[in-house]
């Protein structure tokens, strides 16, 4: 059962003012996001609750706001800050991506049902599961996720579009995501199947044998054309051409009105009931604890290592295992503990492999294997090595590189850049000099000049870049212990290059925890002011406001415990190159995305691949969160702000509903910008600040592409894309790279007049032993006549191999039990199940059972016989019994079983979710949808 808290929360979701049009974020109404949101957190409480239940905590949420439901998702034992900005984001992407359907696929029937495409609409459906759970099962949530959030806008427009619910209906049509079961009583192409409607704003236009036959039928819709086969409903509305052609009108329900709004609130029920089906069917494939890795319920802290293993390296690699075993031992069991570990090594010519594990124990022996060997001229494959980090690690992840040698790699730098600010992650470089090495010397200026370019990348990343003798990089590393922590935030950050003597000013407030601030350059010195006016300087390593450490370009300023909320400034004074940094734990924080607003008949908002575009105003979509929610925050300023220097440009901001704001930039700084956003903690009247870490720049070039389906391996995909400009015409060049080095070919040249297109296609060829569910990251770069200006697209593509088995996994059950009427006396006694559980004749296999419901002990057999034999054994205080068994390419089946008998106790929320018959029943199978 949903907690009242919770339950009030979704009912405010579900009954918004936005809750009356299927339309996208940013559309008229919101529906589509109402109707994902209400069963998205729905099924998390559910997720969550049964994990608390397994682990042996209790779940009650304070309140029902995400932050809330993150922390005690979480377990409220673990000790930190718990920040809920990988949930809300997760959120975000599944929005954005069903509100992207109606922009990529507007005049594609399938993808909404409309014109009667109920078999091609329900093989994109098929194909889309596919792909989510393939790309479970390797872990590439961000992808799962993305097709998701498709897969649910063609699921949820059939109950719009179609008739299902004039016929009567109020459950969900299980069929559209059972593809082993037919589609039945479609109506065909010469049926009539509507009355005329001369005012397009009849309450029922469904023929009466149409509806006494129970025949299925949707609307055509024609946004270039009015034709449409005699007879048939169209889909209605200003957008339809085809609603002016006999019969007139319209059967959408994409809009309530008077004349349809029992329909549209059953197409709203029915449709979020149908999206409750279809994440129940992604659960059992996935595990509860995978589940909510793929909602983004996870500590915030990921560590992530990229290491140059060559010859010289073995100190670093030294210092990297130990750094990795400290944050293992000492954040286990805190809300600081990394809730996933990423390896990648580099050497050279080889490159990775990528190493990913939510086990520290599997961290610490992969990363005790690492050993230094191999190199042997100075440049390495670094860039290679931090590309695929940033390809596979989770967005906004703290990377960390070890090195002591400039990049061979270097064509790849604006390709990391771009991944760069598509992931939102920051990259720091640990830079060491070489001192072992046998190979071609080089001078200290000539390396130290190269390494630019790594620090390049940690300004555009909002990372750091530290350069450190080998000795001394164990003092170097405990950078690394600041920011693999949860509810990391940046109070400010900027950088001046050349140096010069400023004062920078900031505001603390009352949230924040373990305040940590950033000094790089050489030959510095700062004053650092706190709002009572106590000062202290660079040289004294303890004082009353901070202790100072010192290592190679790297000063860290530790505040005391004490610090006091308001106005701080520091006074730095070099004239060398440096940077600043303030960061520290907070739950008050904010996530964003560039967006460009698209029309159509469900006009919205898209997230921007690349760069914004120039000359235009630049649209935000923020989503702020509080301590409980962002109802416990007032915004205040928001604005972009030059990280190199002094240009501010303030927006206007509009309340876009659920804790997202848009920000509107008129005009837009020149050069690169972060986001700096003001406004105050309501839960301490405290004013606050944050900042974005990763740097933007806007474009006259502009790249357009969309991926429309999953690859197969061995098979060649091609992508069409348009550069379009803004800039001078000419001839544009085109480049392409992938984080999978799979084979590519792409149109390198194209010639663009001013405010012209060009079009041109990549073709991307997945080897034929290529795994299904690998993610392949694509960056499509194309750059101005002499190279003065670009812009990047990143596009994610799954390969999945073609899927036969659709049957899901069966059992036959048979129980032994003499449980006493007398629940009290249940613990005496015991009773046994056994399940017989196959995966039919042509099926994949069997490849995990676990238990969903119950307290005992499960056995069973070997999963790679034709026949799994599972038993399950418990005490009679154990009423019900659920098997779920996922065969290998994620069909579902579960078996259920309840001794429940009639009068006795209800058996939890699980009987609420089944037919009173089965839940009477002394032995049933069920497999559900």
């Amino acid at each position: 059962m949903t907690s009242p808290v919770l339950a009030v929360a979704l009912l405010a979701l579900v009954l918004s003012e936005g809750a009356m049009a299927f339309a996208p974020i940013g559309g008229v109404a919101s529906t589509h996001v109402s109707m994902t949101g209400t069963a998205l957190l729905q099924k998390v409480t559910e997720v969550c609750r049964a994990v608390a239940t397994a682990k042996g905590y209790e779940f009650n949420p304070t309140g029902g706001s995400a932050e809330e439901l993150v922390r005690a998702c979480l377990g409220p034992t673990a000790t930190g800050e718990v920040s809920a900005a990988k949930f809300v984001s997760a959120l975000n992407e599944i929005y954005m991506q069903n509100g992207l359907v109606d922009r990529d696929f507007m005049d594609r029937a399938p993808y909404h049902f409309n014109s009667e495409a109920f078999l091609e609409g329900r093989g994109l459906i098929t194909e889309g599961v596919g792909s989510i759970k393939a790309n479970l099962r390797g872990e590439n949530f961000q992808a799962a996720r993305e097709t998701l959030g498709r897969v649910m806008h063609t699921l949820q427009d059939f109950y719009s579009h179609s008739n299902w619910v004039e016929l009567g209906n109020t459950e969900p049509y299980a069929n559209l995501i059972r593809p082993d079961l037919p589609l039945d009583n479609l109506a065909d192409v010469d049926t009539a199947t509507c009355s005329d409607c001369a005012s397009g704003t009849c309450s029922n236009q469904i023929l009466p044998n149409i509806i006494q036959e129970k025949k299925l039928t949707s609307g055509y819709m024609g946004i270039l054309s009015a034709v449409k086969p005699k007879g048939k409903c169209s889909h209605g509305g200003k957008a339809d051409l085809t609603s002016t052609a006999m019969p007139r009108g319209g059967i959408s329900k994409d809009e309530r009105r008077a004349d349809n709004a029992a329909f549209h609130q059953a197409a709203v029920t029915a449709a979020t009931s149908a999206t409750l089906q279809l994440l129940q069917d992604i659960r059992g494939a996935a595990g509860d604890d995978d589940y909510l890795r793929l909602m983004g319920i996870a500590r915030s802290s990921v560590v992530c290592f990229v290491i140059d293993t060559t010859g010289s390296m073995s100190d670093d690699i030294a210092e990297a295992k130990r750094v990795v075993n400290q944050i293992i031992d000492s954040k286990k069991g805190t809300q600081d503990e990394p809730s996933e570990y990423i390896l990648v090594p580099f050497n050279d010519p080889d490159v990775g492999p990528l190493i990913r594990t939510t086990d520290p124990n599997v961290m610490k022996a992969e990363i005790a294997k690492l050993g230094a060997s191999g190199g042997g001229d100075i440049p390495e494959m670094c860039l290679s090595g931090l590309q695929l980090a940033l390809t596979g690690a989770p967005a906004s992840s703290h990377i960390y590189v070890f090195t002591d040698a400039v990049a061979k790699d270097i064509a790849l730098k604006d390709t990391i850049v771009a991944l760069i600010r598509s992931t939102k992650s920051t990259v720091s470089f640990f830079m060491t000099s070489k001192t072992r090495r046998r190979r071609r010397r080089r001078s200290t200026s000539s390396i130290k000049n190269s390494f630019e370019d790594y620090k390049d990348l940690a300004l555009a990343s909002g990372g750091q870049a530290i350069e450190v003798s080998k000795k001394n990089l164990p003092q170097a590393t405990d950078i690394i212990l600041d920011s693999s922590t949860s509810a990391l935030v940046t109070v400010l950050q900027r950088a001046r290059n050349p140096g010069k003597a400023e004062t920078f000013s900031f505001l603390l407030d009352d949230s924040l925890k373990n305040i940590t601030m950033y000094i790089t350059g050489t030959t510095i010195s700062f004053t650092l002011h706190n709002p009572q006016g106590v000062n202290q300087t660079s040289s004294e390593a303890s004082g009353p406001l901070a202790s100072i450490q010192t290592v190679g370009n790297l000063r860290r300023v530790r505040l005391n415990a004490d610090k006091k909320a308001g106005n701080w400034s520091i006074d730095v004074r070099s004239t060398l190159p440096y940077t600043v940094k303030v960061t520290g734990q907070s739950t008050i924080t904010f996530i964003y995305d560039f967006v460009e607003a698209f029309e159509g008949p469900h006009p919205g908002y898209a997230v921007i691949t690349g760069r914004p575009e120039a000359g235009k105003p630049a649209s935000l979509l923020l989503s702020v969160m509080g301590r409980k929610g962002p109802a416990s925050v007032k915004i205040g300023q928001v604005s972009l702000v030059t990280v190199s220097g002094s240009d501010t440009a303030n927006g206007t901001t509009t309340d876009m509903g659920n804790g997202d704001t848009l920000l509107t930039v008129t005009n837009v700084p020149a050069g690169e910008f972060v986001v700096l956003l003001k406004g105050t903690d309501v839960e301490s009247s405290s004013e606050f600040q944050r900042q974005s870490t990763t740097q933007m720049s806007v474009s006259n070039v502009t790249i357009q592409a969309v991926v429309g389906s999953t690859l197969e391996p061995g098979k060649a995909f091609t992508l069409p894309f348009s550069v379009l400009t803004q800039a001078a015409g000419g001839i544009y060049t085109i480049g392409a790279k992938n984080d999978k080095s799979f084979i590519m070919t792409l149109t390198e040249r194209l010639s663009i007049t001013t405010g012209g297109i060009g079009n041109g296609s990549l073709t991307i060829t997945p080897p034929g032993n290529t795994p299904s569910g690998t993610d392949i990251t694509v960056t499509i770069e194309a750059k101005s006549p002499g190279g003065a200006d670009s812009n990047y697209a990143v596009l994610r593509m799954s390969v999945v191999t073609k899927i036969t088995d659709f049957s899901r996994p069966v059992c036959a059950v048979t129980v032994a039990e003499n449980c006493p009427v007398d629940l009290s006396l249940c613990g005496g006694t015991v009773w046994q199940l056994t399940a017989n559980l196959t995966d039919g004749v042509n099926g994949t296999g069997i490849d995990s059972l676990t238990l969903r419901q119950g307290n005992g002990t499960l056995a069973h057999t070997s999963l790679s016989g034709p026949v799994v034999v599972a038993t399950f054994n418990t005490t009679c205080c154990t009423q019900v019994v659920e098997l779920v068994a996922v065969d290998k390419v994620g069909n579902v089946g579960t078996c259920y079983h309840s001794i429940a008998r009639s009068g006795g106790p209800p058996t939890a929320r699980s009987l609420s979710l089944l037919p009173l018959l089965l839940c009477l029943l002394m032995s049933t199978l069920m497999v559900r949808a």
